[in-house]
């Protein structure tokens, strides 16, 4: 998948509409940081960026999860 961006103002708008954390996955997904942090071991959940106390996450890898998770 490839994406293109005029300018900078267009890479910020895609970031912040596809770009969750940590907690904000928590909120979608209805579950603890625990739950997420067993998610990403178990690769079910892939984080794009990893910080000593967050993630990073592609909103619709989470979207996806959720839908495995309802179906």
């Amino acid at each position: 998948m490839s994406y293109n961006f005029k300018d900078k103002d267009d890479l910020r708008d895609f970031l912040v509409d596809e770009l969750i954390n940590t907690s904000e996955a928590t909120k979608i997904l209805d579950c603890t940081r625990q739950n997420i942090d067993d998610l990403v071991r178990r690769k079910k959940l892939v984080p794009i960026k990893v910080f000593p106390r967050d993630r990073i996450f592609f909103k619709s890898d989470v979207l996806s999860r959720l839908s495995d998770k309802e179906g």
